[in-house]
């Protein structure tokens, strides 16, 4: 079967994974290696006075302790990978006494054992001339400021406006104008950040969890200020990670510095509590949102407004508001988006990251003004369905939106909705149904990978790509399987390694697009020198023939027009003396990408069931419907989805983490208080994909799909929270408090 895209086929890494076979950054035990674990501050601001290494020094197991005091002055070399704040600069770990925010690492001891060294790190005595840090954006959205990063373009805007946003809803017939507020979250993935260090010399290896290793390899190698190849990074599998590790944080420095300070290969691995304030974070966003419409649900005006926190050394920034200025059809649009420094770690990208928070404060209003209007939500979204993207002037390369509607809202049941609040019950329980659009862009980053043809008849894969769990191993194969015409166990393909040819971040939802082009140029790529050897050897079939003369079908080459059986790779590679490879790139045509709008779409439903004694509230169904472009793997595709879809359940009514406004520490950064859905959460859950068609987004045709499946989740469990009670709750996560209030 070389048919392969579009197969619900298993995974293939799927018995490793459950068999223990795979091996995660913390499994590369490497011999004689020693345990480093990190001190963290216990001040959230100031300096510090005075660190106790001497007694510690001293304890059983105990190699090094090593602080600002003592560690080697590093040449942190400027490096701005993709994933990177553009504006500020890293945390230079140890590198002064200075403290920006509660839990930066401030010492590392390092011991013979895991065992002493947490002992050690525990006793470690570190004295700080603290003060007091600002952690809380309440009060002081007037000290919010534009970002620099936003002159430098890129999708996250400070400002766009078309129309007159402000006049069009004085005038408005009727308007929602209200305010939105979201918690900061942890991604909390099941594998913690590990880093196992070993120098040789002058050359240094990491297994470490990466999302993008080729970063890594290059934020590494200018912190030492080492030539790029003299890092290697390892990583063929990441235990869940939702964009916590797309950034090199400090740990991977600190492990680097301590196995380099005490001679041997040093294991870190950070604890679930560092992983609160070391490895960033959803910035808790504020934001407005006013919408105004004529009587017949035609929308006159809307207006976005929203800040982001972000650390006082970094501007982090993400595109908060930018679906706004597309979504829906309105002549007068104004979005403003500012960020707020505070006195914290630099937040990151957690899946969906801008669209999540920005389409919960929008979809909500969108849902708010359908009441006022008397007219159904997904009517109202029918209504002001737009022809093009009106933000960038130019049409879709595709839009599904109002087809993922149709189909949603006939499987889901949506016609037997009674839409007054309040009004369905199942027992005692308020029943409430409520629904959602979702989008998130089709990005295509440059690629590059490379296929290699075997005697044996098999072909490999490599990429410097990564593998989180969407089941990149699967869908990457069956890519290489169709292309080269081979039944998909005779592919091989590896990743993981920053000596494999560049690949982007595993995040972003590009992977597929991205990735999937370059092994499919890199195939045809193969194919093209295989077809040349082939050609000129006296000893094949198609011997004499022009390239152009020849052609591949089913893994075997032939001369066009002529039925013989031809030559498989192997006899062409055994006949070549060997294997034959090429290294391929691929990269979006950027006339086309200047020419169209580029986005996948969904429509989300959610019924909930609230207790009205007690006011807990469950998802008892969701059903996700997306256009996503080409689906190479539906079993994955709607795995992936139903995964993002448990996580906007999980912003929408648990994950919120809480600081201590006196010293910026996390009160609840452990798993008993900072809550996330297991399985009893889950009831019924489906994902399903609308047939859609782009032949402008890459040469698969497909989009992403990681982050689209969280985009909507929550704003559908709000709007449904406000069918069933009557009470419109503008903050996530929404709790059993808001219920009983």
């Amino acid at each position: 079967m070389t048919n392969v895209i579009g197969k619900p086929l298993p995974r293939i890494d799927g018995r490793a994974k459950v068999t223990g076979g795979a091996r995660y950054a913390a499994d590369f035990n490497q011999k004689g290696q020693a345990y480093a674990v990190i001190v963290s501050a216990t001040a959230g601001l100031g300096r510090i006075t005075e660190i106790g290494a001497d007694a510690v020094s001293a304890m059983p197991g105990v190699i090094a302790v090593i602080s600002h005091l003592n560690a080697p002055r590093l040449v942190y070399g400027e490096h701005k990978g993709s994933i990177d704040p553009a504006i500020g600069e890293r945390l230079h770990v140890l590198q002064d006494d200075q403290v920006r925010f509660w839990g930066q690492p401030v010492a590392i001891v390092v011991a013979d054992t895991l065992d002493h060294a947490e002992r050690a790190a525990a006793a470690l005595r570190v004295a700080y001339a603290a003060e007091r840090p600002v952690v809380d954006p309440t009060g002081l959205l007037a000290s919010a400021v534009v970002p620099e990063a936003t002159r430098r373009g890129g999708r996250a805007h400070a400002d766009a406006e078309r129309g007159d946003a402000d006049a069009a809803l004085a005038s408005a017939a009727v308007k929602v104008d209200e305010s939105y507020d979201i918690a900061r979250e942890n991604h909390n993935p099941m594998e913690p950040h590990a880093t196992i260090a070993a120098w040789d010399g002058d050359r240094l290896t990491l297994w470490s969890k990466s999302q993008y290793v080729v970063n890594e390899q290059a934020e590494i190698a200018a912190i030492f200020g080492l030539p790029v190849e003299n890092v290697q990074v390892i990583c063929p599998f990441v235990g869940g990670a939702f964009g916590t590790s797309l950034r090199t944080w400090s740990h991977v420095t600190l492990a680097a510095i301590a196995a380099r300070e005490v001679g041997r290969p040093v294991k870190l691995v950070l604890t679930r509590k560092q992983m609160f304030f070391t490895t960033g974070h959803r910035p808790r966003t504020l934001q407005r949102v006013a919408l105004g419409a004529a009587r017949d649900g035609k929308l006159t005006s809307l207006i976005h407004e929203g800040v982001g926190e972000t650390s006082r050394y970094e501007e982090f920034i993400e595109a908060l508001t930018s679906v706004s200025g597309f979504l829906y059809s309105c002549p007068n649009v104004r979005t403003r988006y500012r960020i707020l420094p505070l006195d914290t770690g630099t937040p990151t990208y957690m899946r969906g990251p801008g669209e999540a928070s920005g389409v919960f404060a929008l979809e909500c209003a969108v849902d708010e003004l359908s009441y006022k209007l008397g007219i159904d939500p997904i009517e109202l979204r029918r209504l002001n369905e737009p022809e093009i993207d009106e933000a960038a002037d130019k049409p879709f390369s595709s839009r599904s939106l109002i087809k993922c509607y149709d189909a949603g809202a006939e499987r889901f049941g949506w016609s037997k909705r009674d839409p007054k609040p309040r009004s369905m019950r199942d027992g005692r329980l308020l029943i409430g149904m409520g629904v959602a659009s979702a989008s998130y862009p089709a990005f295509h980053a440059p690629s590059s990978a490379l296929a290699r043809l075997l005697p044996d008849g098999t072909a490999e894969i490599e990429v410097a790509a990564s593998d989180m769990g969407p089941g990149t191993y699967t869908s990457m194969t069956q890519v290489a399987a169709e292309t080269l015409g081979l039944p998909i166990e005779n592919v091989h393909f590896s990743l993981g390694r920053s000596d494999f040819p560049p690949a982007p971040s595993h995040g972003g939802s590009w992977t597929m697009a991205s990735v999937g082009s370059a092994i499919r140029a890199a195939c045809n790529a193969v194919q093209e020198e295989a077809a040349r050897r082939a050609v000129a050897d006296q000893r094949s079939p198609v011997f004499g023939a022009s390239v152009d003369g020849v052609m591949w079908e089913e893994g075997r080459l032939r001369r066009r027009g002529d039925t013989a059986a031809g030559q498989a790779y192997g006899d062409i590679a055994a006949s070549a003396g060997g294997p034959i490879e090429a290294n391929a790139s691929a990269s979006r045509d950027p006339d086309i990408a200047d020419r169209y709008s580029m986005h996948a779409f969904g429509a989300v439903f959610a019924e909930i069931a609230v207790d009205p004694d007690v006011g807990t509230i469950r998802v008892r169904r969701a059903l996700g419907i997306y256009g996503a472009g080409r689906i190479v793997n539906p079993r994955l595709a709607a795995s992936q989805c139903t995964g993002g879809m448990v996580g906007g359940i999980g912003m929408a009514l648990m994950e919120r983490t809480v600081l201590d406004q006196r010293d910026g520490r996390p009160v609840n950064a452990h798993m008993a208080d900072y809550l996330v859905p297991v399985n009893l959460d889950i009831a019924d859950i489906e994902a399903h994909f609308v047939d859609e068609v782009d032949p402008h987004v890459n040469a698969l045709g497909v989009k992403g799909l990681g982050e689209i499946a969280l985009v909507g989740m929550a704003p559908a469990i709000a709007n449904a929270v406000f069918h069933a009670t009557g009470k419109r709750v503008r903050t996530l996560p929404i709790r059993i408090e808001d219920m009983l209030a």
